[in-house]
């Protein structure tokens, strides 16, 4: 048995979110993807502390792997599903990203998130794909999909994003 008030604790450095989002309004999309995967440029903060890694990026898609831990955790023993919508709002985020044009942002309008199986430290390592379904010069359409190691299903997700116009 073990201490339920035995604390545990978790320390994460990060880059100053304000000068990678100057490096990035120097970039389209993918060159900042493609940066971040070659080890040019840093992953924001909010990727960092999710345990968040880019594995691919390509125009309209992009492959993010994550391994849950006991920080992601809610009371009833399983991962957060918090957990997982951010994974899959980072995807289909960034392949919106990886279609935009230096300078060019966006944000998410909605997001849609269909939870399929319960995830735990013994499901091990997730792998997030975010598609772009449709491009748009004002509203892009996508969606993403995360499965386990074993190519489980276990979240989806439909999503548009605005586009922001170049700063």
């Amino acid at each position: 048995m073990t201490d339920a008030t035995a604390l545990r604790s978790k320390s994460f450095e990060w880059v100053d979110p304000l000068a990678i989002a100057h490096q990035v309004v120097g970039m389209s999309g993918l060159e900042y993807l493609h940066a971040v995967r070659d080890g040019t440029a840093a992953w924001p903060p909010m990727g960092v502390l999710m345990n968040f890694e880019l594995a691919e990026a390509e125009r309209g898609r992009v492959v993010i792997t994550c391994t849950p831990g006991e920080e992601h955790y809610n009371p009833l023993g399983i991962v957060h599903g918090g957990l997982l919508c951010t994974l899959l709002d980072t995807v289909i985020g960034c392949a919106t990203h990886t279609t935009l044009e230096r300078g060019t942002g966006y944000t998410s309008i909605e997001l849609k998130v269909s939870y399929l199986r319960p995830v735990t430290l013994d499901t091990g390592p997730l792998r997030g794909t975010g598609t772009v379904t449709k491009d748009g010069r004002r509203v892009v359409f996508a969606e993403g999909t995360v499965t386990d190691e074993d190519g489980n299903l276990v979240a989806t997700a439909s999503s548009s994003l605005l586009v922001l116009s170049p700063r």
